[in-house]
């Protein structure tokens, strides 16, 4: 059950510290949801996919990047169901695809011993096109979807599952090969998320930018292990009456495993991303297991 901030209890530095997680909760896409291979839209068919997501932060950084003196405690766990249908119908030689992603979000935040949880249905983002090249030693992908504000949200709240405005979030990645049996491989995947208004604070948030790559390895066709990462950049300013003129910064790096099982044709995938910086917002530790379904 949600517990109604009381900002007038806090010292600055914790009113600092609730700025700078607002900051990171005022965007969409999450960084760390993509890794090997993440630029690469699978061939024709239908799938299902399954992300879990955990976020874990102890320390919220200055927008110098240094660590703040408050106590400081966040736990972000989300669950995201994505249907994928990649057609057969070809758009300038490339396979045209859509894709739904239903998240449901639970966060708990403590400031100074000030604590707030909630957990329900997140906004839901929608793709209705996604294009995708492969050639013998790349892939590259494009795509096109929205964030609806689905969600529920409270401004009095510290977490909110919602965002309570619209994105438009851009897409273009390329994943290259070094050999012909497209066993080391190097890809990048860039979001560009461009906000709407929040109705209830009138402010709308800055535009982001996030590049999430990875460099791998496959042996015996079924296995990839590499070093993945992400940068995430907020570009613009907040624009409205109080909006904070900061730009929240962070970077991340760690291993992934990936292991396809023909037999009940699964892939999952498990990666480790450790935030080595990060400013005007948290800096914590992000593990994500991925599951995808070939039907």
């Amino acid at each position: 059950m949600n517990t109604p901030m009381r900002p007038l209890t806090l010292p600055l530095i914790a009113a600092a510290a609730l700025a700078a997680t607002a900051a990171l909760q005022a965007q969409h896409y999450p960084a760390g949801v993509e890794g090997i291979k993440a630029a690469s839209l699978p061939p024709p068919g239908f799938y299902l996919r399954d992300y879990n997501l955990m976020y874990f932060a102890d320390q919220v950084n200055d927008p110098d990047g240094h660590k703040a003196p408050v106590d400081f405690d966040l736990t972000a766990y989300a669950q995201a169901i994505r249907p994928i249908w990649i057609t057969d119908w070809k758009v300038l030689g490339a396979n045209y695809g859509m894709d739904v992603l239903v998240p449901f979000i639970y966060t708990d935040l403590s400031v100074n011993g000030v604590g707030d949880s909630s957990f329900s249905l997140g906004d839901i983002f929608f793709e209705p096109v996604t294009l995708s090249w492969h050639g013998k030693l790349y892939d590259v992908g494009v795509g096109y979807g929205f964030w609806a504000p689905t969600g529920p949200y409270d401004a009095g709240e510290m977490t909110n599952p919602g965002q309570n405005f619209w994105t438009q979030m851009f897409t273009a990645g390329a994943t290259g090969y070094f050999d012909t049996n497209r066993t080391w491989a190097l890809s990048a995947l860039c979001r560009y998320e461009i906000n709407s208004e929040n109705p209830d604070t009138g402010i709308t948030p800055g535009q982001m930018f996030t590049l999430e790559w990875g460099l791998s390895k496959t042996f015996a066709k079924t296995i990839d292990v590499g070093v993945v990462g992400y940068f995430q950049q907020q570009t613009t300013q907040d624009n409205g009456s109080g909006a904070d003129d900061n730009l929240n910064t962070v970077a991340s790096i760690g291993p992934e495993v990936s292991v396809f099982f023909p037999s009940i044709k699964l892939f999952t995938s498990l990666r480790y991303e450790y935030e080595f910086l990060a400013s005007d917002r948290p800096q914590g530790q992000t593990l994500t297991l991925t599951l995808t379904k070939v039907f």
